[in-house]
């Protein structure tokens, strides 16, 4: 990557910005390459997840999130990156862009860039490449980046480990009150969004989700909330205040009370910074990365060490049952 490129991602260039994300979720050499230059350009940008069911009107909250910040009724407008995680198709391996249908509001304002990514069968939606992805927004200037995911059920808890806050879309009728406690989904939450509040039943979901949020006791909920999820390392402070999720109803079709919510994520980001959890997060989220990255580069240099033949014939005996994976791990190694 030439220094120029360089230069122009860091001002904010838009085109220069596309060929570099591309390159990234491709895993280029150009791309790698390009990280390592503009990773001490990065750490700035406040991340917000989004994670939830399908059909909870996820991609239509993102569009109003975003305009709120781009149209702010006291402040400057803060610049806006998604990256919205679709499903990838069976065929192409390609994302579905459906997100983008919804979010038509924001199309021609040069403050938001939008990106669909396929997930490409990772689990909880969340390709590999999407931490990548948010590290060039951020070195590219923008002030807040959504990383939406594609809802696709347990697995949702990947989302904490990226996100500095994490909202957890959930709405009226769908049932999905038990099935979010089963998943551990509102463990991760950081606020805890009723959206389409306008349907009926939005009373009953608001009280099992207070219900549910009052079952645990705080400070098992906040360590156990990061804790598993980001496996932020003991010994912090005990006495370290504690966030209490939210719960918020909002109508995303119309916008009804999305400023509200724009306030709970900015008040929730000041609680990072003066409880110091900012900076624990992203060292721990800094330290999963690069465990991930460590374990891929390992795996890879041990396959590429072993011969063809010897590895089938190791996958062969597995198969047939003759081999366990322990001792065929053992084999291998030795």
């Amino acid at each position: 990557m030439s220094k120029s490129l360089t230069k122009s991602i860091l001002s904010g260039d838009r085109r220069s910005l596309a060929h570099l994300l591309t390159q990234v979720e491709n895993g280029s050499p150009e791309g790698l390459a390009a990280l390592d230059e503009i990773f001490p350009f990065t750490g700035k940008a406040h991340l917000i997840g989004v994670t939830g069911a399908p059909g909870t009107g996820k991609s239509s909250l993102v569009n109003q999130i975003a305009l709120q910040y781009r149209r702010p009724t006291i402040g400057i407008p803060k610049r806006v990156a998604i990256v919205a995680v679709d499903p990838s198709s069976p065929f192409t391996g390609g994302a579905v862009l459906g997100d983008r249908v919804r979010m038509r509001d924001l199309a021609g304002d040069p403050g938001v860039f939008i990106r669909s990514m396929a997930s490409r069968g990772s689990l909880g939606g969340l390709a590999q490449a999407t931490a990548a992805m948010v590290q060039v927004f951020d070195a590219a200037g923008y002030d807040v980046i959504m990383i939406e995911t594609v809802g696709a059920g347990q697995t949702e808890v990947d989302i904490a480990r990226l996100a500095h806050t994490t909202l957890v879309v959930e709405a009226p009728g769908l049932g999905d009150e038990i099935q979010a406690i089963k998943a551990g989904i509102l463990e991760i939450a950081d606020i805890i969004v009723v959206n389409k509040a306008d349907l009926p039943g939005v009373e009953n979901t608001e009280r099992a989700l207070k219900g549910m949020l009052d079952l645990a006791h705080p400070l098992e909920k906040v360590f156990r909330h990061h804790g598993q999820a980001m496996a932020i390392p003991a010994g912090e402070p005990e006495n370290a205040s504690l966030w209490v999720p939210p719960i918020l109803l909002t109508i995303a079709a119309d916008g009804t009370d999305v400023g509200e919510l724009i306030k709970a994520i900015e008040q929730h980001a000041q609680h990072l910074h003066q409880s110091g959890d900012w900076d624990r997060r992203a060292r721990a989220r800094l330290v999963s990365e690069f465990e991930a990255l460590l374990t891929e580069t390992l795996v890879a240099q041990f396959r590429s060490s072993i011969p063809d033949v010897r590895y089938n014939e190791v996958v062969d005996r597995l198969a047939q049952h003759t081999l366990s994976p322990w001792e065929a791990v053992k084999m291998l190694l030795g």
